[in-house]
């Protein structure tokens, strides 16, 4: 079950970070995470501090900082929440360059936008440096229930083969002098949605009948080993570990 193309997100690599076995990184994203949403929004140090952590592993794994910009776009319905809240927020308020704005509302703002932002930057380091299919064997590798990674793992492999499909029916659409103007262009469009629907729920049958035939018993086969060792749970640690001692200290202080 190997795609043959890397996703969008990976970049692929041989640095000390890709070498990382997946489920060592997938525990040290979501140590750094949980560190991070228990910090106290009043940390203003805490935050940085993690920045730089991201910051060195951006480095380690050699992903250029324009890299991680662009894909930061995911986090705008973020941003354009965030902003709201200062000037829709409750309480006392404050002038900033003659605006009213909520002091609550500007806590509130930098607490999502802070935290979201170190989030995604984290994720989006994770999918630079982890192929898509070895992210789904390291956390079946943690015991994550099975089913639901064989059915991440077939979504992965055959997500591309239903945008084909698609692309295909839209340029037979397309060369029977389809164009979709207005409204009135929706039943076509919702017959081609079921169309693609039966399509994919045909091949899907299809699919597992040729599994079942192959020896298919509920369990997809590891080919690779994907052990970790003491030496690499260590080196993943360090990001997770030195979060958790930062919201700590964070805590302690204030």
């Amino acid at each position: 079950m190997s795609a043959g193309h890397h996703h969008q997100l990976y970049r692929p690599g041989d640095s000390v970070v890709h070498r990382l076995p997946p489920q060592c990184k997938l525990l040290a994203a979501a140590g750094f995470a949980v560190a991070v949403v228990a910090t106290p929004r009043e940390s203003f140090w805490a935050f940085a501090v993690y920045a730089v952590l991201l910051a060195a592993v951006a480095a380690a794994g050699r992903v250029p900082s324009g890299f991680v910009l662009r894909r930061m776009v995911i986090e705008v319905p973020f941003v354009v929440f965030a902003v709201a809240i200062p000037f829709i927020g409750l309480g006392e308020r404050v002038e900033i360059l003659g605006v009213p704005l909520s002091v609550e509302g500007l806590w509130a703002a930098w607490n999502i936008l802070a935290k979201a932002t170190l989030g995604v930057v984290a994720s989006i380091l994770l999918a630079a440096t982890t192929e898509p299919r070895m992210m789904l064997l390291g956390a079946q590798r943690l015991r994550l229930p099975q089913l639901l990674v064989q059915i991440a793992m077939f979504m992965l492999r055959y997500m591309d083969v239903i945008m084909d499909e698609m692309r295909r029916m839209r340029i037979a659409r397309e060369s029977r002098g389809f164009v979709a103007r207005d409204a009135r262009q929706i039943p076509v469009l919702a017959k081609s949605a079921g169309a693609l629907f039966i399509r994919s729920y045909e091949r899907g049958e299809r699919v597992h009948l040729a599994m079942l035939s192959r020896g298919y018993t509920g369990e997809m086969p590891i080919i690779r080993d994907l052990s970790a060792s003491l030496r690499q749970w260590g080196t993943a640690g360090l990001l997770p570990g030195l979060a958790v001692a930062t919201a700590v200290l964070s805590w302690s202080l204030s």
